[in-house]
């Protein structure tokens, strides 16, 4: 059997979304074989049950456990434009800022096919309930996303009245892998998408140890080591990637000298459960309270 070179899926790939009804009028696109790169667009679109129109995700799309059985194309920084085209998608779905390398953005584009961002932002609980609704109206699931809007309300305000239980108010770190940087990283108050991971630690009835914006490299024991955590929390890659122990991450810069190294108090977190909105922040306020205040 011959090889089929990528110079050649490019070309008919070209001729297979050349076609008017595969162009770049983002609000006309078909949905039947959807490659989506965001875990939050993932997380909602499994939650609408819609998954069955996904045909590729990214490689930070990790929940819920079954999309792993989905064909995946890179890291959302680091995509495979072969990959990608390899699967005919009719439509990319992607948050407008967080996809890459350019050049692979640029091929997809070039090919007409369509790279979609939805206009709603999971910057907040509002936000989140808009962007759950605007992805419900493209894949047809309004009452299904009236119902998970619903839900997250319910869980919200049940996770809130657990979290007056508490009277103590821990200093929390987070710990985040940036694999586009293949380096650890502290999450700083504003970290997260749209700042989430912060809030979500206050709203655990917590406080945020480190105080600068965005997120840095633990290049320096100092940045750890002065904000003296009571609490550390490592998402679940960057935990399994050093090892998956509690002494493993204390061998991180700066960590052993915490107060959460001291009295053992590093655990391992999903991604998704404190560093952005979606529709099981309610649920995930509740195991996060529980998690920094036992």
């Amino acid at each position: 059997m011959k090889r089929v070179t990528f110079a050649a899926i490019l070309l008919l790939t070209a001729a297979a979304f050349s076609c008017s009804r595969f162009n770049n009028a983002p609000n006309n696109v078909s949905t039947d074989r959807v490659v989506v790169i965001s875990p939050i667009y993932n997380e909602i679109i499994w939650a609408l049950g819609a998954e069955d129109k996904v045909v590729g995700v990214d490689l930070s799309s990790t929940y819920p456990p079954e999309i792993k059985n989905v064909t995946t194309v890179g890291y959302h920084r680091a995509l495979s434009a072969e990959g990608i085209l390899s699967l005919h998608p009719s439509v990319i779905l992607s948050d407008d800022h967080n996809i890459g390398p350019p050049q692979v953005v640029e091929q997809i584009k070039g090919l007409n096919i369509p790279i979609k961002a939805f206009e709603a932002k999971n910057n907040s609980i509002d936000g989140t309930k808009a962007l759950i609704r605007e992805i419900g109206a493209f894949f047809g699931k309004q009452q299904r996303a009236e119902e998970l809007c619903s839900t997250l309300d319910q869980q919200l305000s049940a996770a809130q009245e657990e979290v007056k239980k508490y009277s103590d108010h821990p200093r929390v770190a987070i710990i985040h892998f940036g694999r586009a940087s293949n380096v650890y990283m502290v999450v700083g108050k504003t970290g997260g998408e749209g700042g989430a991971s912060g809030r979500m630690i206050e709203m655990a009835g917590g406080e945020v140890a480190i105080q600068s914006d965005g997120m840095q490299r633990m290049a320096s024991p100092e940045v750890v080591a002065q904000a003296n955590p009571d609490v550390i929390l490592v998402t679940s890659y960057g935990y399994d990637q050093a090892g998956g122990t509690i002494d493993a991450i204390k061998a991180l810069p700066g960590v052993a000298t915490s107060n959460a190294a001291k009295n053992n108090k590093i655990y391992r977190i999903e991604e998704g459960e404190a560093m952005y909105f979606g529709p099981r922040t309610g649920d995930n306020l509740s195991k996060l309270a529980k998690l920094i205040h036992q």
